[in-house]
Parts: structure tokens; sequence; C-alpha cells
């Protein structure tokens, strides 16, 4: 079973695929501001200079010789609670930041000198060429975030996971949603294989862009199949199931089925057990080569439901799963 760090758990709201930007920095003079929100790993290409000087993938200021520090302004892609914060600084060995801190607010407008911050994360030591995980312990919306670091230096990338906040209150029950989309609430909780790409970005609310955007196991060379457990945005009843192989062509799942209940006791952690013994809301049913697989006679009611398991048939990748149906309120 995969074992997933908590920001596993949420998404990262700073991405820039969802909208998410660099608006300000005090200096970039090494390293571009918008290197921090590349979805693609940090790079480092020895021999590579620029004419400001060795050319880094991340955001770099120049080295201080006066007081103070230097920070930037993310915008992020959605609103939302900020669970957790990653300060990648892979490939910056003698040039990273000793320490940093993270302040947040929500505003109508871009941040300036009145906007009032609120530090979600104090001054925290950093380590070189690593991943710096931090947990945030905070129940506001946020839309706005400012990484502070002491006194300069570089970041190769800055990561903000947490989760969307839905507005319900315009919801109307009759309307017909992706009830596990991330952008209704919906979550990837666990799975047993991510070897290729990660179960998460199935539900995510873009168009798949690469074989690399969808969830992949490895082959399978033992009997049995994989599986991804999800938690809906919304207690719902399901009417529609889409499922996508786009760009999984030599790859995809011979066949696939879905299991969903209405969970209502117990932890996230006994839901793999939990979840065998779940009605099916599709049976098993073949899947086809970079395709969409619309399904809505083969949906069997089984009442209102909060989780969802995937089962692949026996192996391969999904690029996008769609969950839609009504609210339960």
């Amino acid at each position: 079973m995969t074992t997933n760090h908590p920001s596993k758990n949420w998404i990262n709201l700073a991405q820039a695929s969802f909208g998410a930007s660099v608006i300000e920095a005090t200096d970039e003079f090494f390293g571009a501001k918008e290197n921090l929100l590349n979805d693609s790993d940090p790079v480092f290409i020895p021999g590579k200079f620029t004419d400001q000087g060795k050319w880094m993938d991340g955001w770099e200021s120049r080295r201080k010789r006066h007081e103070g520090y230097d920070y930037c302004v993310v915008k992020l892609g959605v609103p939302g609670i900020i669970r957790h914060i990653d300060i990648d600084t892979r490939h910056f060995t003698g040039n990273f930041p000793p320490s940093a801190s993270i302040d947040a607010c929500f505003s109508e407008s871009p941040p300036d000198e009145t906007t009032s911050w609120v530090r979600i994360l104090p001054s925290k030591s950093l380590q070189a060429d690593s991943h710096n995980r931090f947990d945030i312990d905070s129940s506001f919306q946020w839309n706005y975030v400012r990484l502070n670091i002491y006194p300069d230096g570089g970041v190769a990338r800055l990561r903000v996971y947490g989760e969307f906040l839905p507005d319900w209150d315009h919801h109307h029950p009759e309307d017909v949603i992706d009830l596990i989309s991330l952008k209704n609430g919906g979550r990837a909780l666990i799975c047993n294989d991510e070897h290729f790409g990660a179960v998460q970005n199935v539900i995510t609310p873009y168009p798949p862009r690469n074989m690399g955007d969808g969830w992949e196991t490895r082959r399978r060379r033992e009997p049995g199949y994989d599986w991804a457990i999800f938690s809906l945005g919304r207690l719902g009843r399901v009417e529609k199931v889409i499922i996508e192989t786009h760009f999984f062509k030599g790859n995809y799942p011979e066949s696939c089925s879905i299991q969903g209940s209405y969970v209502k006791g117990g932890s996230e952690d006994t839901l793999a057990t939990q979840s065998l013994f779940w009605p099916h809301l599709l049976t098993k049913s073949q899947l086809k080569p970079d395709e969409t697989h619309t399904y809505i006679s083969e949906i069997n009611d089984i009442g209102d439901i909060s989780h969802i398991r995937l089962n692949i048939f026996p192996d391969g990748g999904i690029s996008r799963l769609y969950i839609y149906g009504k609210t339960a309120d």
C-alpha cells in the first residue's frame, strides 16, 4: 500500500495551471520569481550560465549587503484552507536561505502596503538541497501568500497544499455537479500504487496535458489489481460516470469497476479494508485506449454515497475521473 506524505491528501493551491502567479518579488537577480510555481521538478544543468551568473531553476535573489530580507508574493490559483507548505531548495546548496516564514491574507485586490498579513508559518530553519515541509494550523481561507527568506538566497519551488472551499451557498440541490472534483471538495485518499503518476491527478479540474498528468501504476507482475479510494466533496446520488484514458495507449487498464458507500464512521486508515465490501456503482467494464468512456444506464442506484473505490484491472493509467450527480441536501 502506498504510504503518503500528508501533502498527498491535498491539492497544490499554488499551481500555475490553476491560475496561480507570483505577482511581486523584492529581488530576482539570479532567478525569476515565476520559476517558483513551475509544475515540473527543479533541474540542475552544470555549466549553464547567464549574464547574471549561474543559471538556477528557481527564484534567487542577490547577496544582500545591507539590513533586511527578501520576499515574494504569490496569488493562489483558488482560495482555500492551507494545510501544508513545502519550501523546496533542491539544487541550492551554498546559496539557499538559512530560514524562511510564510504570511497569508485574503484580499479582493492585489496586496499593497495597507494589507494586513497573518503569519501562518513562523520563521523556520531550512536545509539545503531539500524539501522543507511544514504543517499549517489554520482554518481560515486565504488567496495570497508571502514567502519571506532571511536574508536572501534561492528557493527552487514553493508548494502550498490545501483544500478548496466550494461556494455551497449558491448551489441548488437539483444541479448536477461533478461530486469528486477537487474544485467541489473531492479528495484522493489512498491507493495501492502510483508509481508513474499521482492518483490525485484524475480529479483535477483541468484537461490532462500528457500521459504524466494522470494516475498510472507500475506493471503488475503478480495476481490482483490496482485501486484507489476517494471522498466526494458532498454526499450525493450518482447519475453519470466518465472515465478518460487520454494519452494512455499501450498502458491503459483492460477494465475497471467502481464501488461506493455512505461512510458514517471509522477513520480514513480503515477505508481500504471497508471498501472491499462496498456495493458496485459500476460493475466491471471494459476500457479502450486514449478514449472517453461515459456510463449512464450502467450506473447502479446504491443511494447517497460519500466515498468511492476505483478498481483498475490489472494495472495501467487513466487520465480523468468524473462522478456526476446531485447532492443530498
